[in-house]
Formats: C-alpha cells, sequence, structure tokens
C-alpha cells in the first residue's frame, strides 16, 4: 500500500483501513508469541501501512480545517 492509493480514498474508508490493520497487527501479535508466526517481516510492513493511514488522515483533517 502507498501513500498515492490513500489519497484517494475518503476519510471513512481511511478509518475502515485502520481499523482492519490494527485487527490484523493484533493477530499477528498473538502469532509471534505463541510461536506461529510464518513470515516476521508482515508485522513490520503493517505497523507501517497503518502509521501511513494515520498520516493521511491527519492531512486530510488539517486541509479541512485550513478550508474554513
Amino acid at each position: 500500500m502507498n501513500a498515492k492509493e490513500l489519497h484517494d480514498k475518503t476519510p471513512d474508508q481511511l478509518r475502515d483501513e485502520l481499523v482492519n490493520l490494527k485487527k490484523e497487527a493484533f493477530n499477528l501479535r498473538f502469532q509471534q508469541a505463541t510461536g506461529q508466526l510464518e513470515n516476521p517481516a508482515r508485522l513490520r510492513s503493517v505497523k507501517r501501512d497503518a502509521a501511513r493511514v494515520k498520516t493521511v488522515l491527519n492531512q486530510k483533517a488539517a486541509q479541512a480545517a485550513a478550508a474554513e
């Protein structure tokens, strides 16, 4: 997922995406704790994707506040 794709989404879609990423991160952490994690790099990419979504949400909020 790249930032360009995220900029095209609405804030509601971004919030849904963030919820899904947080759920996935939780499941991956759980797998890691039980020793069942097959792809440790996926945990890092999910965290980064969540950070990208948060960044785009904050940018959109700032743009909305500046437009008013």
